[in-house]
């Protein structure tokens, strides 16, 4: 298994994988609104290669802005092709990109997901902090530096612009 920075050339297979992995309205989650017409932090996502060259499992990073002051990378998807499953390749992906993060000065993270599987990573419940609905709010985790940060998650501002993408 090879990991790499995914690249520009990699989106279209992982969206195949995206699609395998998740049900066909993925893209409909508030999550995914956040995602609209922000690029993704290229440096922080990641692919891993099997020793065919396919694509088995990626993480991606996206900036996002939390009650209109605080910058967050919000994690998500993570992506594991479902033949490869069970052999911690999600794990590593997860870790591997939260070690980037931390490289890159990233001061904290979030993810909406099952807090039983990302407490391993140090994620926690974030109490105050708001995806758009209908986000289940004990599903919105965070690690890092969250003490005092609050409010609605956002999209992140496009650089010189005053306002999100639409």
């Amino acid at each position: 298994m090879k990991m790499m920075r995914e690249t520009e050339q990699d989106r279209w297979e992982v969206e195949a994988l995206l699609d395998t992995c998740f049900a066909p309205g993925r893209t409909a989650l508030s999550s995914y609104r956040l995602r609209d017409g922000v690029p993704a932090a290229r440096d922080l996502c990641l692919l891993a290669r099997g020793a065919a060259g396919e694509v088995a499992g990626a993480i991606r990073f996206w900036p996002v802005r939390v009650g209109g002051r605080w910058d967050a990378m919000l994690l998500g998807p993570v992506a594991v092709h479902p033949t490869r499953q069970g052999e911690g390749l999600g794990a590593w992906l997860i870790q591997s990109g939260l070690d980037r993060a931390a490289v890159a000065g990233v001061e904290r993270v979030l993810l909406v997901g099952d807090a039983p599987y990302y407490e391993r990573f140090g994620f926690t419940r974030l109490d105050g902090v708001e995806m758009p609905p209908p986000t289940n709010p004990d599903r919105v985790l965070g690690i890092w530096d969250w003490e005092g940060v609050s409010g609605p998650v956002e999209r992140a501002l496009p650089e010189g612009a005053d306002h999100p993408i639409f």
